[in-house]
């Protein structure tokens, strides 16, 4: 069992000096020491209270009758792995369906921030996602939602996160930090709401999560940098990355399930050999279909490796720099004493097959195999009852009226595997007063479902190349989460909609007015409280059915949940309307009509 640093202290120190028995030894083994980046062949490490007391060349001392002896025959002892920014929302599981999921892939600490449910349930939510965090057996952190709404005066949420709320959290047990502070334009404005959140944070001694979405580098990036945000994981190009950590910022390089920006700058590194210790890998947003299939932190950075990264560079970026950046390099990080024994065995650097994982002292997964409980809380009736329609709604519920017969509109582009989306405009008919799309181009609306208003906004999306009468509908639409629909008929989108309803939160496709498959959400319409391989099985068939429409896009529901992303450029689409997020001002979906 995992004691705190003072607690062992007094044990860990016999443990070192050979006069106790360890709990758990581990020996043979090859120890990638990420401090000096080097691999030190023949050693043993040995764990007490959950931390490691010592790494020896013969630690055969402290093995007792009761002692647990791992034999890591010549295999690498790496550091358990950290996901630096990422939101546990995004998997569709709850914490401990997130944590069972990835314990197998070596993940050992995730740095979450939960403002998915903060958009939907406010204080309430982040505690629910805190209590679940800290009741799992490897280290989930968490940082206090900063921006919900993520754009003040550009969207509605289900309930707002205030600066004393902020404040107040920042005194919770398991709480790390600010979570990305998105409101990067309130910032550099100087806005005294997000200014006291930093401070608040600053103040706690605690980090502050960046969120900097705009390619300006000039007054606007100085100033968000000035106001206190220590890192940032939204950049996507080498020169962005550059221009971080040339200020202090930390670059947190992403793979999540559709965000694919590590290879564009890692060259920062590889080509340009710049220090890589500001330089962090995260997923930000990953699918329960990813994980099971896929993996997680070790998929990040076997791909930072493919990329030209040194392995042992790589392993660094997803553990001890991670660890330093959140101040927390005493306690996590590496295989070094005191810190938590977090290990994991691997026969090769390069390929990082995780045959064993070890989190806390505790053997927690051997060939791909969970070997531990992940408790779950009981989620109360107010997050299970999170989609509040208001009335039915019907197929003339998803026009854009218009005069005359063509108009002009704006149209949202979606950009495969970015996170930013494109302004297009189109030239299109009007019949019986409403504007008809044509050709690669689809419906999208944004339907109100925190207070039950009834409200519907309207506008068009390319990119998806969806065919025949059909919809998709999303109760996750990043960041307020109402419900998006996108589809090429008005009667199935009102019975996706429908159907969103019946379920209490999830995804769904239709088409000629059948459901081809769902993902039920219940959970604040956000996730599922079932284990992640039946998940992500229900993720396949949505995916396969989005396929059936005609979608050849990867990972075509990460792109539609981000729609709604009002604080990413360019163009979005909110309950209060079209977004310029260049400009962070609504505008009109018809430009003109003739």
């Amino acid at each position: 069992m995992l004691k705190s640093w003072i607690e062992a202290q007094a044990r860990l120190v016999e443990v070192a000096a050979g006069r106790a028995p360890a709990d758990m030894v581990i020996r043979g083994g090859q120890w990638v020491n990420v401090h000096t980046r080097e691999v030190v062949a023949g050693h043993d490490i040995a764990i007490a209270d959950g931390r490691i007391a010592c790494v020896l060349p013969d630690a055969g001392a402290n093995i007792g009758p009761d002692t647990q002896v791992i034999e890591a025959q010549g295999r690498y002892m790496i550091p358990g792995l950290i996901d630096a920014h990422m939101h546990v929302e995004s998997g569709m599981l709850t914490p401990a369906g997130f944590a069972a999921a990835v314990i197998p892939h070596g993940t050992t600490t995730i740095l979450h921030d939960p403002h998915e449910i903060a958009n939907v349930m406010g204080l309430e939510g982040v505690r629910l996602m805190r209590d679940e965090s800290l009741r799992q057996p490897i280290t989930m952190l968490t940082q206090m939602p900063s921006c919900a709404p993520s754009a003040p005066g550009l969207e509605t949420t289900g309930h707002p996160i205030t600066a004393g709320e902020v404040a107040q959290a920042m005194g919770w047990e398991g709480i790390v930090g600010l979570g990305e502070m998105m409101n990067f334009p309130g910032v550099a404005a100087g806005d005294p709401a997000m200014l006291s959140e930093i401070a608040a944070t600053r103040a706690a001694g605690k980090v502050v999560g960046g969120h900097y979405a705009s390619p300006d580098l000039g007054r606007s990036f100085a100033a968000y940098v000035a106001g206190g945000a220590a890192d940032d994981h939204e950049t996507v190009a080498e020169h962005q990355a550059i221009a971080r950590v040339r200020q202090g910022m930390g670059a947190m390089l992403r793979l999540g399930s559709a965000w694919h920006d590590v290879a564009a700058q890692i060259t920062a590194i590889t080509e340009k050999g710049l220090d890589p210790a500001s330089f962090m890998l995260c997923t930000d947003d990953c699918h329960a279909g990813t994980l099971v299939h896929d993996g997680h932190m070790d998929r990040v950075v076997r791909h930072a490796i493919d990329c030209g990264c040194d392995p042992l560079i790589a392993i660094q970026m997803a553990t001890i720099n991670t660890a330093r950046h959140f101040g927390l390099e005493r306690e996590l990080g590496s295989i070094t004493p005191g810190r938590r024994a977090d290990v994991i065995l691997s026969s090769d650097l390069r390929a990082l097959p995780v045959e064993l994982v070890i989190a806390q002292g505790r053997v927690v997964a051997e060939s791909g195999r969970l070997l531990v409980d992940c408790p779950q809380i009981d989620w109360p009736e107010a997050a299970r009852n999170s989609v509040h329609l208001g009335r039915p709604l019907a197929a003339v519920d998803f026009r854009v009226p218009a005069a005359g017969n063509r108009a002009t509109v704006r149209v949202i582009g979606v950009v495969e595997n970015q996170a930013p989306t494109r302004a297009l405009t189109a030239d299109l008919p009007v019949r019986d007063g409403a504007v008809e799309p044509e050709g690669e181009l689809a419906r999208i609306a944004l339907v109100e479902r925190h207070r039950g208003t009834g409200g519907v906004v309207n506008g068009f999306v390319q990119g998806f190349g969806y065919q025949g009468r059909m919809a998709v509908a999303s109760t996750v639409a990043h960041d307020s989460h109402h419900m998006i629909v996108v589809g090429t008929c008005g009667d199935n989108m009102a019975a996706a909609v429908a159907r969103l309803g019946e379920l209490g939160g999830g995804i769904t496709v239709f088409r000629e007015g059948v459901e081809l498959a769902h993902v039920a959400l219940p959970i604040a319409g956000l996730m599922s409280d079932r284990p992640a391989a039946e998940v992500a099985a229900d993720a396949d068939a949505v995916n396969q059915a989005i396929r059936d429409c005609g979608c050849a896009m990867n990972n075509a529901v990460m792109q539609h949940v981000l729609l709604a992303l009002v604080v990413i450029p360019e163009l979005r689409i909110s309950d209060l309307g079209l977004v310029d997020v260049t400009r962070f001002e609504l505008v009109d979906v018809v430009m003109s009509s003739a």
